[in-house]
């Protein structure tokens, strides 16, 4: 019973800061454009080819 008056808070803790994280990074437009750069390494031309 003594842990939980420790873990519960912790546990409210942990929960609230990975809320603050997420609306931050939606904030900061972490989430606007999900589907270029998926395929930019599809469609994009490989100047490397063949130099090695």
């Amino acid at each position: 019973m003594q842990s939980l008056y420790f873990l519960i808070p912790l546990s409210l803790l942990v929960i609230g800061s990975a809320l603050w994280l997420l609306f931050w990074a939606v904030d900061n437009g972490q989430y606007d454009d999900l589907d270029s750069e998926a395929e930019r390494i599809l469609f994009e031309e490989d100047d490397r080819a063949g130099r090695r």
